[in-house]
């Protein structure tokens, strides 16, 4: 789908939950989960700035900063993860869509996210370390 599609019809969901007398929020189906995705970002933005711009709503724990494995070059895109869930809510629905250095960004919900394991390559060098140190050290 069209990302701008799809931002236009987050507001519209916005929109219609204002409109309803009842509590019942779309975000409730994202209640056990504090990561959001974040695409569409400035390649030259690093984690440090990430967390400057999103800590507006809440504390985070935990950034993904998606990278190319070859140049370690941003791809544009993050998870994030919030100390509250709630502050999720409050990224999406005020996030998405924004021009941030002259890009416009998505922002919606993970329902689950796994974060990634440590890759191979460190995990080669951690076991060789151990292995140089032997016993006694």
């Amino acid at each position: 789908m069209n990302p701008l599609t799809n931002m236009k019809n987050v507001l519209k969901l916005s929109e219609n939950e204002l409109d309803r007398r009842n509590k019942t929020s779309w975000h409730d189906q994202y209640k056990d989960s504090a990561w959001i995705f974040v695409g569409g970002l400035p390649y030259d933005l690093s984690e440090g700035d990430i967390i400057c711009i999103f800590s507006q709503y809440g504390e985070i724990v935990n950034i993904n900063l998606v990278r190319d494995k070859d140049t370690g070059k941003s791809k544009g895109f993050c998870f994030i993860c919030y100390e509250d869930q709630r502050s999720t809510v409050l990224a999406v629905d005020n996030f998405n869509g924004i021009r941030v250095i002259g890009r416009i960004i998505r922002v919606d919900h993970v329902a689950e996210y796994k974060v990634p394991k440590e890759s191979r390559k460190n995990d080669k060098s951690d076991k060789n370390d151990s292995r140089k140190r032997g016993k006694y050290n």
